[in-house]
């Protein structure tokens, strides 16, 4: 039962001994205890802080990559839209420049049938004259063996152009 029931030296060197304990902490452990807490709970404000303000440039940094993105998109956009433009110029000029060089192929080959067939028809002009004039002097040669009428056809000739 002593040990239900302590003595009274024991309560005195017991409070004693706890006395000198808190004593000794006091004055050697405390400070730097209570100074340890004071920093550890400064490294987890200022982390938190930290992570705060990570978190917001998290959240402006995620805004500023969509308002990239969109501004991207919009760019590729106007892009593309400039180059469908460019490609509609270009065959629109491609269309004109084959339908002119097609007319113009046209026009020659108009002209170079237009030559031909007058070179055609002129050239047929000289062959039907020498054609006449050699029938002509063959019935000439036969109708004015006589001398008579040589001069009598020279006659008329002369008359017909005084008369013109």
């Amino acid at each position: 039962m002593e040990l239900v029931q302590p003595g009274l030296g024991l309560i005195i060197w017991m409070t004693l001994a706890f006395a000198i304990l808190l004593w000794i902490l006091a004055k050697f452990a405390w400070r730097p205890i209570m100074q340890g807490l004071k920093d550890r709970e400064q490294s987890i404000d200022e982390a938190l802080h930290q992570a705060d303000k990570a978190r917001e440039e998290m959240k402006e940094l995620k805004f500023s990559n969509e308002q990239l993105l969109k501004e991207a998109k919009e760019e590729r956009d106007a892009i593309l839209r400039d180059a469908r433009h460019v490609k509609e110029n270009i065959i629109e000029e491609a269309k004109n420049k084959a339908n002119e060089e097609a007319n113009r192929i046209v026009e020659n080959a108009k002209e170079s049938i237009e030559f031909e067939k007058m070179a055609a028809l002129t050239d047929m002009k000289n062959q039907l004259g020498d054609l006449s004039i050699e029938i002509a002097e063959k019935i000439l040669k036969v109708e004015l063996a006589p001398k008579d009428k040589h001069k009598a056809l020279i006659e008329r000739l002369i008359s017909e152009v005084k008369d013109n």
